[in-house]
């Protein structure tokens, strides 16, 4: 941040009439549930399929929970969305019997491509067997994977420019053309966890108990200033994790993560290069902490995390490691596009 009085563009509000979040700096939300929830009914009812077996139709959506947002940080845009879905279906012979079923979706959400999402199509209980239902599973499901597609893409296009404000000098920054498979396929780089089992060592709290250690690498599409940010800013972890934390950013500053799952301290803190930690998982000995080491290595228009963990209970590093991959990197990746 600037010093008082210095004008940082960054947090001039004065020169726009409206005075609002010049350049796009800080991060907004937008909730879109509710439209979402009125688009995904009106896709899905929309849905009718037809085959030598007979002809199907979509005629209610029964559950739709869920929610969705769009955020915007520095000009990029990120969409969050996860929902579950039924809808029932009428189906008709050719011999012009009815028969009753449903579809049933559970992991539409941000994390999945089309082709990961997991599309249930059954009878309803009192209904003999019938060709409708290897229509519905055969075509109805390639129908429901493309509506669901057609909201994401609708999502994206109707709310984009909205979010993205004018920039200082009166420009348009372009909307960010990345999609979701574009995230996931950064350059990353993993190298093998380093494992040694020690003998019994003593936490700085005194509680004596056999532990072990891994080491981790992943490279991030952006600056080591703003990965270091991501970690240690309360809003941020907040997005990624996308649940409860607090997070006091100085030396000796105590932090809790993932809704109080994972907890700690920071022992150094040097900006955009390094984070040393004490952290521990809830379910792990009463006062014992395991000893993180982040180093960042700025290499222009991306950043190589190395990842240090020492004193983690014997039997627990192979969770601890995928937690950091999975709730860490992962969620960071997918959340913040880098």
């Amino acid at each position: 941040m600037a010093k008082w009085g210095e004008g940082d563009p960054r947090w001039i509000v004065e020169e726009r009439a409206d005075a609002t979040n010049v350049n796009n700096w800080h991060w907004t939300e937008r909730d879109v549930s509710a439209w979402s929830s009125d688009r995904l009914r009106q896709l899905l009812l929309s849905i009718r399929v037809e085959g030598p077996e007979g002809v199907c139709q979509m005629t209610e959506v029964s559950k739709l929970e869920g929610e969705a947002s769009i955020n915007n940080r520095k000009g990029k845009l990120f969409f969050f969305y996860e929902w579950q879905l039924k809808a029932s279906w009428l189906g008709t012979s050719v011999g012009g019997v009815k028969y009753r079923g449903t579809v049933e979706v559970s992991n539409l959400s941000d994390e999945n491509d089309e082709d990961d999402l997991d599309v249930n199509v059954s009878l309803c209980k009192d209904q003999s067997d019938t060709p409708l239902l290897g229509l519905m599973k055969r075509t109805g499901v390639t129908e429901v994977r493309r509506v669901l597609t057609k909201y994401v893409q609708d999502l994206k296009s109707e709310f984009s420019q909205g979010m993205i404000l004018p920039t200082a000098d009166g420009k348009d920054p372009p909307i960010p053309a990345k999609t979701k498979k574009n995230l996931v396929k950064s350059r990353t780089q993993m190298t093998p966890p380093q494992k040694s089992l020690s003998g019994p060592t003593q936490s700085s709290t005194g509680v004596l108990i056999p532990t072990c250690g891994f080491n981790l690498q992943e490279t991030f599409q952006t600056s080591a200033d703003e990965l270091y940010q991501t970690f240690i800013n309360q809003e941020f972890v907040q997005v990624f994790t996308r649940l409860p934390a607090a997070v006091d950013s100085r030396r000796g500053g105590k932090f809790q993560h993932l809704d109080g799952s994972v907890s700690g301290e920071f022992t150094e803190l040097v900006p955009h290069q390094r984070i040393r930690m004490k952290w521990r998982f809830r379910t792990w000995p009463s006062g014992h902490f395991a000893a993180v080491s982040l180093e960042l290595e700025d290499r222009g228009d991306e950043t190589v995390l190395t990842l240090e963990c020492r004193g983690v209970p014997a039997g627990e590093e192979g969770s601890t490691e995928e937690g950091w991959r999975r709730f860490y990197f992962n969620a960071i990746k997918q959340a913040f596009g880098y």
